[in-house]
Formats: C-alpha cells, structure tokens, sequence
C-alpha cells in the first residue's frame, strides 16, 4: 500500500522580541530548537516609531512589547548564530520598515549571506496604523513612497523578499466586519501598487504584483472566516487580472500569513482561550484553497500579559498537531462545491466590492482615510453593545461566568514581567554605542540619506549605508521627519454613529444633574500617554461618554505626560481617563499624577484602562488613581457611571 502523499505544512511561528536583543536572541534559538520553522520578529514601540530607547517618548516602553533595535548592533545581538540566509523571517514593522530592512541586510551580508536568496517580509503597511494600530510617523504619501522604494529595491535585490504585508489584522481588531475587513484590506494594496507602478518597468510589474502579501485575522466565528478567506483569494484574483492586467495566474495568487485573533482572548477564565485559538486556527488552515502560508498563533494568557518561553511553546505544539498529527494535509479541498459555503463566500464578496467602489468614489484609500477610521470605531461600539445586551455570548464573561480558580494563573501569575532595569541597561547600551562609533562617518552617511530623499531617490541604498556606519533608529527616523514631516491621523470619534445600549438614559439623567452641580457640563479627558497605539478602547469609552451627555476631549494616541496634564489645565477637565496597553502603565501614570499635583490638579480624578496585572494595580492605587479597568471591565455604561459619581458636585470650576 502506497504511503499517502501530503502537502507541505504551513510556516510555524510565534510572534516574538522582549526586553534585549540577546534575550530575544535566545528566545528565537530556543523555538527554532523546538521546531519552529520561520521568525516572527516583535519591535517594541520607539523602534516602530522612530524613536531610541532615550528619547522622552520611549520612556516606560523600552523592551516591553518587542525587543529595541537601535542600531546594527542590537541587529546583530538579535540575529546571533542564526544563519539569515537559511531564515524565512517576517518583520512586523512599519513606518520604519526600510530602516529596519536595512539593519537586516546589513547584518545578512557581514554573515556572509547572498542577499538575494533572503526570505521574509517586512508588513510595510501604513494605512491600518493610520486605521488601527498607530505607529504611523510620516504623512501618507511619502509613507506611501518610502513602501514603494522597499518594493522597487526588494524587486531588484532581495527577488525572494516580500516588501510588503497587507495587514488586515488589526482592522478586525478595530472592529472591522468580515465586508470590511476584505475591502479596506484590498483598497490599501491598490494605493500601493499604484505607486509602486511608476517606479518599476511595465514589463516587470506582474512579478512586483506577486510580491505583495497578505496578514490576516482569523476570528472565533471560524466558518465565516474561512470564507472570509475563500473570498478573498477569488477577489485578489480578480484585482489582479482585471485592474492590474496579470495574464498570469500563478502571479495572482493570494498569498498570506495569519495570528488569529487576540481582541477576543479573554481575562476571566483564561484557560478557555486554548479552545478558541485552536477553533480559529481551522479557519486558515481547513480550506486548501484558502491556507495560509505561515501561521502564528498568541498564547493563551495574553490577555493577561506578556507570554512566558512555555506558553509560546504550547501554540507552537498546537499547530505542530494539527500538521503532523491530523490527517489534514492529505486531502483536496474539503469545501469545493458546498453550496452553504459558495453562498456565504459570494456573500461576503458582493459586501466587500460594494465598499471598494464606495472607496474608489472617493479617490482610494488614502482619500478615504477619514472615512474607514470613523466605520471601524461604529463597528466595534455595535460588536461591544452585542456583548453588553448579550446578544454576543463570550463564555466566562457575559455566560457562565461561575467557575474555579484558574490553575494556570497560580504561583507566578501565568505571565513573564520584564525586568525595570532592562530600560536602563538599554539606554546605556545606545548611549556606549553612540560614543564608540565613527561621528564623521555616520554624520557623511545620515547627509546622504537626507539629500536622497529630498532628491526623491530610492531610499533603500543610502538607509543600508547609514545602518552600516552605525546610525540609529532615531537618527534615520529623524531625518524622514526633517524630509517628510510627521502625521496626525484621524481618531474617527466625532463621526462615529452611537451603538450604545442598556440603562443609557439613567446614565444621561445622572450626567445632566451632576452637570447642573458643577455649573458646567462633566468634561472628560481621554488622553493615551507614551507610544501605545492601541486605541480601540480609549475610541469607545470617548463614544460612550459622548453618548451619556459628557463632553469629551480626545486627541488620538502618543501624547507625553506633560502634553496629557497641559491639556487638562486648558481644558478644565473634570476627570482624566488614561488608556496603556503596552506594559507602561506603571511609570507613566506615576508622571502624569506627579505633573498634576505639581500644576495644583490634585482635585482631578484619573481613571486607568489597560492590560494590568493585579500587583500593578495596587502600585496604581497608591500613586492616587482612582478606578482601574482591565479588559474584564466590558460594560462601558458601569464605568461610565463611576465616573459620573467619581466627579460629583466637587469637581474644578469653570475655566
């Protein structure tokens, strides 16, 4: 009997970087050895946002969600006795995506790599951080230029790399329908290629078209979302041939990578998280078809914190099961012909060409920027109302919610903490760095790059020049923003529609009378300090509140804690909310209290939101916050109406 022939399993990951390049380093060894076949490269916030790890901005967020990378020093401690060019490694990098390419080929060639057999991606989309994560730097069309350099040089140099992700990740994160998941995502590889269209040979564009990759999300719902997938394969197909004039089919291919969903991971019971990342996991990798190329799953404590060696080794045991265990690589496509999933599929592709005509009208996806960010922010306050009313049922947190303690979570609290002193080491690592360098070098280096980008030249040469002199992160960064300038994106809070729910009218009446006994109406100041981009919460607590009659003041994300207590003084605010997902919390709301009993706002409540871990919370207390909310905290008109009691009749006077 003949050995039945399978299909060559998925690329297995885990998203990864914390603290130090060499622990990272070590981390990356670590899951290589225990079978992991590709990286999945996690950049804390001042390196995805331009910044070194002393620069006031990266204060509290050194090393905490990704690992710093500086300059090509830390890239060569990340990258330490792991053969880049036997690597397929994946960069979830954006704004900075050419400098860190840069550091990476730095690095490949002092290892002695060819170039031109590297394998990996940089994500390299800026328009979901404009929509939904928030580590955008430069305005959108030199962001859109600096994508289209990557393209045009990975295109010549590096054929094998993928320049850029489409990343329609945190779109569902931002509350995206599957409709506008598909459509948003499709409209921004349309605004790419049509500008790497005029940097590249007509005859070569085909090829360029087949580049561009795709990360995606995978929720609980998974027989949507493999359709969701189905559709997007046949509507990439059909972009390809029919706007962008690709004959051949093997170029139109829809190629992506996946982490299935975080945004409903959860805090109460979170034991039950392993069941639903397995169930999305189905949905990428059932459908032949629709596989995806690469798969990262997040480990089940995540809503708690930062996962520890063993949890990531658990998912990576997950999807090693289901590939070598199951009989699942074995088969055709066990979908093909299913008219339930032919007309869920045709469904899904009808809403999704309906919202890009909708963008084209309005000139593309860049033009309709404003547009996108105001439907993701009325989405996700809809997905929220279903879970307040109910109507959405998440196990443990609005059903069932009676259960024994977690066992998971007992001893060291299931989570890995990093050390406070990681930001210190770092800063002195930099500072060390700076001073051994060659200053005429980098100084020649950093005026070539700038006078190559003034020029509207290729960006790539002079970034790989400028990484090999030893610039840092900052430093490129800073000459981008002297060139190109910096960008405020839309909050999409003003013209988000009300989806609030439940006992709304108690809560307005109650907001009106203490309103009435402050003379004015209750201000709230939702502010996001540091370099946190995760702004869906601070969106819908500012939506509710408007909705519950207070006035509110939101000025988007990464502001400084000076900038948060100025803006309280100017406003008047009655009471602050902070919103820190990125581990920071700690540091920073300790600046913002201090600034505020400094500018005699002692009288001012602050509220907290974020991913907290019990202990921290104490800390929090102590330094004088008021209320902390974790993501278990999911009725919004509960916390609306402690902070309608929190301001009372004694909040400040009228400005």
């Amino acid at each position: 009997m003949s050995e039945t022939k399978r299909d060559k399993p998925w690329l297995f990951r885990t998203y990864a970087g914390h603290s130090t390049a060499e622990k990272s380093n070590a981390l990356y060894r670590q899951n290589l050895a225990r079978g992991q076949t590709g990286l999945s490269v996690a950049f804390d916030l001042p390196t995805q946002t331009g910044y070194d790890s002393d620069h006031v901005l990266a204060r509290g967020e050194v090393g905490k969600v990704g690992v710093p990378v500086s300059h090509i020093g830390d890239m060569r401690a990340l990258f330490a006795d792991i053969p880049l060019e036997a690597m397929n490694t994946s960069m979830t990098i954006n704004a900075t995506a050419a400098w860190l390419l840069a550091l990476y080929v730095a690095v490949a060639e002092e290892q002695g790599a060819d170039v031109a057999k590297l394998q990996g991606t940089v994500q390299n989309d800026i328009i979901k951080e404009y929509l939904s994560r928030g580590t955008y730097v430069f305005p959108p069309a030199p962001s859109l230029k600096l994508i289209a350099d990557v393209a045009e040089y990975c295109f010549a140099s590096v054929p094998k790399w993928n320049p850029m992700n489409v990343c329609s990740y945190h779109l569902q994160e931002a509350g995206a329908t599957p409709e506008q998941e598909l459509a948003f995502a499709l409209a921004t590889a349309c605004a790419v290629l049509d500008q790497v269209r005029a940097q590249v040979p007509a005859e070569d564009f085909p090829e360029v078209v087949s580049r561009i990759s795709f990360f995606v999300n995978a929720g609980i719902r998974f027989v949507t979302e493999m359709c969701k997938m189905r559709a997007f394969v046949d509507l990439w197909d059909e972009i390809a041939r029919d706007r962008y004039g690709v004959a051949d089919p093997t170029l139109r291919r829809f190629r992506y990578g996946v982490q299935v969903n975080s945004l409903g991971l959860t805090e109460q019971q979170p034991e039950n998280n392993v069941y639903r990342i397995l169930i999305e996991m189905l949905a990428v990798t059932l459908s032949k078809k629709a596989r995806a190329r690469a798969v990262q799953l997040p480990a089940w404590n995540e809503a708690l914190g930062l996962p520890r060696p063993w949890d990531q080794q658990w998912s990576l045991r997950m999807q090693q099961i289901m590939a070598y265990e199951t009989d699942l690589l074995e088969f055709d496509d066990l979908f093909d012909g299913n008219p339930a999933v032919d007309a869920k599929v045709e469904a899904l592709k009808d809403g999704a060409r309906a919202e890009l005509a909708r963008i084209d009208e309005m000139g593309g996806a860049v033009a309709a920027i404003d547009y996108m960010k105001s439907q993701l922010v009325t989405a996700n306050s809809a997905r929220l109302r279903r879970i307040e009313a109910g109507e959405m049922v998440v196990v443990g947190v609005n059903r069932y919610v009676e259960a024994e303690a977690s066992p998971l979570t007992a001893g060291d609290g299931g989570i890995m903490v990093v050390d406070p002193a990681v930001e210190a080491e770092q800063i002195g690592r930099l500072r060390a760095w700076r001073d051994s360098r060659g200053a005429a070098e980098v100084t020649a280096a950093l005026d070539a790059l700038r006078a190559s980008a003034r020029a509207g030249e290729n960006i790539m040469p002079a970034s790989i020049a400028a990484a090999k002199a030893g610039a840092t992160t900052g430093e490129w960064c800073g000459v981008m923003r002297e060139v190109f300038g910096e960008y405020r994106a839309p909050t999409g809070v003003g013209k988000a529609a009300s989806a609030a729910t439940g006992n709304l009218a108690e809560i307005r009446a109650a907001v009106e009378a203490a309103s009435g006994g402050l003379g004015r109406r209750i201000k709230f100041l939702v502010g996001k300090p540091g370099l946190d981009g995760h702004s869906n919460g601070a969106e819908q607590i500012a939506v509710r509140a408007r909705d519950c009659g207070m006035e509110v003041v939101y000025e988007g994300i990464r502001l400084t804690p000076a900038q948060i207590v100025n803006a309280a003084l100017e406003e008047s605010a009655h009471v602050i909310g902070l919103s820190i997902l990125s581990g920071s919390h700690l540091p920073l709301v300790e600046e913002v209290l201090e600034r505020m009993r400094a500018a005699g706002l002692d009288d001012v409540p602050v509220v907290v939101g974020g991913i907290i871990p019990d202990a921290d919370a104490e800390q929090l207390k102590g330094f004088g916050v008021a209320r902390i909310y974790t993501p278990k905290d999911f009725d919004l008109n509960r916390i609306m109406l402690d902070i309608v009691a929190l301001v009372g009749g004694a909040g400040r006077a009228a400005a």
